[in-house]
């Protein structure tokens, strides 16, 4: 496999999994499912993809933590610099156990951390709120990766974010729909309808043959 294909695994970390019993913990996102991407992101890897993981990776004063606003919860939202933002639970908090990825780090040819800036969230790991890139397109052009499959968590949150962004910045894009999960059904096919809107190709299974016709 040419290196012009790639792969990014987005965001299986403790603090998405039911497995691990995380603060943000999505449905269905056991010990089965994280085997299963492992073993999916092993078979990418042996047949020549570049391997992309991306993490969440908060300081502990990030704007999108409950905790740090006094009186307002988690899942309420506050108007901050012009723009809404959604309130979370503390998660994935660089450094910590909660914060570590569940697929072996030795697969990937880069980890692409986002939402280091305390002062704004990052959905997509291609850029934060405030436009400021982090590095995904840099790494992809680099080794000359112009076709991607992406997978992971949350389909509704931030595999939609950086699919989306991807294929803005010129990529052909491949969504795995097996090998995501969502916060809701609801809002996962609303990810996905937004996704292929944009330009995304959706695929349903792990099918190599498939997904690189795709691509």
């Amino acid at each position: 496999m040419d290196k012009k294909y790639g792969v990014v695994v987005t965001d299986v970390q403790g603090c998405f999994t039911t497995w691990k019993e995380g603060s943000l913990a999505v449905p269905g996102s056991n010990e089965t499912y994280v085997k299963s991407v492992e073993v999916a992101t092993r078979r990418f890897k042996k047949e020549g993809f570049f391997m992309v993981a991306t993490q969440d990776w908060h300081p502990p004063n990030h704007v999108s933590f409950a905790s740090n606003h006094p009186g307002k919860k988690p899942f309420d939202t506050v108007q901050i610099s012009g723009r809404v933002q959604t309130l979370w639970p503390v998660h994935c908090v660089r450094g910590t156990k909660d914060a570590e990825l569940l697929i072996d780090s030795s697969i990937f040819d880069a980890i692409i951390r986002k939402a280091q800036n305390p002062r704004f969230d990052s959905y997509s790991a291609v850029k934060d709120d405030s436009g400021t890139k982090t590095g995904l397109e840099d790494v992809l052009h680099e080794h000359g990766v112009m076709s991607l499959a992406i997978y992971g968590i949350a389909t509704d949150f931030c595999v939609k974010a950086t699919a989306i962004d991807l294929v803005r910045a010129g990529f052909k894009v491949v969504a795995v729909e097996e090998l995501c999960r969502g916060v809701t059904p609801e809002t996962s096919a609303q990810a996905l309808k937004q996704m292929e809107e944009e330009g995304v190709r959706l695929t349903k299974s792990l099918d190599l043959e498939e997904i690189s016709s795709l691509m």
